[in-house]
């Protein structure tokens, strides 16, 4: 009968390396008072034995797992991919390894997401859900049992909001696109009745009733999905008998597809049509015209959410669960301008 091949343990390395199981264990911790040699002695005595850390029982013995969950609906959204990135790299330096899992405004899929972050033993979890005012969802939240941070969104939920002042930054772009002379401005947004959506809807009513100027309903365009493709409904909005002369979209791929279909039509940015992203990917900037955007901060929304998560996680004292708004900032570049002279 073989035997089985002897799997090296943690006393393995300890004697490999020279030191003691407690320098072992604390370097594998990453813990502070552990002097650069022995560290390095203790790596590559792992590196000759092919030493493999045992992550669940290590979760067993310390109560943590060294986790962090990530659920958003679509990584794909630019900010949501640049606030990811940026969540990696705060979590890491603190010892966490991030895992991301999208939902893709599936309510089955948030369920087993949040599901899962649960049974997995994360040590805390940032969330964006579709569903947030589902109460299946809002129930699942609530039994997480581990700290949260709720970005985005309008929840219920006793844990942590981050949220972005959309509705602020979405009239400031339209006042701005009023005051160059436009009086028929559209909006391109998801169809999902999320905070995003809902805010930048009530931001752009806002900016045309402190003008004076009564929305056409054919102006407001609700998209399948945020990154759904929009070619179709910017061609049925250029073909309306007023059609707009200012477009404020998703800066989502669906920026590309209306800068797309106005080239297509043979009209100008801004010469002909003004345009304004909600949100900034990086072809806006170096778009010719550079593109106007209104922008939320992401340096300043990672620094929170990970701040107030590493605080809850490390047990730190705190009282009832904390809400902020961030500034949504509007800034005009090139791509907006006063309307042709023909339709003033």
């Amino acid at each position: 009968m073989k035997t089985k091949p002897h799997k090296p343990s943690v006393k393995d390395v300890a004697k490999l390396a020279g030191v003691s199981l407690g320098s072992v264990s604390r370097a594998l911790n990453g813990v502070a008072n552990v002097s650069p040699e022995v560290r390095d002695k203790v790596m590559q005595a792992m590196a000759t034995l092919d030493y493999r850390l045992n992550h669940a029982a290590r979760t067993l013995r310390s109560r943590s797992s060294h986790t962090v969950g990530c659920m958003l609906t679509d990584v794909t959204n630019p900010l949501y991919a640049r606030l990811y990135r940026m969540f990696e790299e705060r979590f890491r330096a603190a010892g966490y390894m991030v895992m991301l899992a999208n939902s893709l405004n599936r309510l089955d899929w948030e369920l087993d997401i949040l599901s899962m972050f649960h049974s997995r033993g994360m040590d805390g979890v940032i969330i964006a859900p579709g569903f947030e005012r589902n109460a299946r969802v809002l129930a699942a939240i609530d039994q997480l049992g581990i700290p949260a941070v709720v970005l985005d969104r309008d929840t219920t939920a006793r844990q942590d909001h981050v949220m972005f002042d959309h509705e602020k930054g979405v009239k400031a772009a339209v006042q701005q696109l009023v005051d160059l002379g436009h009086r028929r401005i559209a909006l391109l947004v998801g169809a999902a009745a999320n905070r995003p959506m809902r805010r930048r809807i009530q931001g752009w009513r806002a900016g045309l009733v402190a003008n004076g100027i009564k929305a056409d309903r054919s102006w407001l365009v609700r998209l399948p999905s945020a990154t759904a493709p929009a070619g179709e409904a910017v061609q049925q909005l250029l073909a309306l008998r007023d059609a707009p002369t200012a477009i404020v979209t998703l800066g989502t791929s669906v920026l590309a597809d209306v800068l797309n279909t106005l080239n297509a039509a043979g009209l100008q940015v801004p010469h002909d049509v003004s345009v304004v992203s909600m949100g900034d990917p990086d072809f806006a900037r170096s778009y010719r015209p550079a593109i106007s955007a209104v922008i939320v901060d992401s340096e300043a929304a990672a620094e929170q959410s990970c701040q107030w998560l590493l605080q809850r996680m490390q047990g730190e004292t705190l009282a009832a669960p904390r809400r902020v708004l961030l500034p949504v900032q509007f800034v005009d570049r090139a791509s907006c301008a006063p309307p042709p002279s023909r339709v003033r």
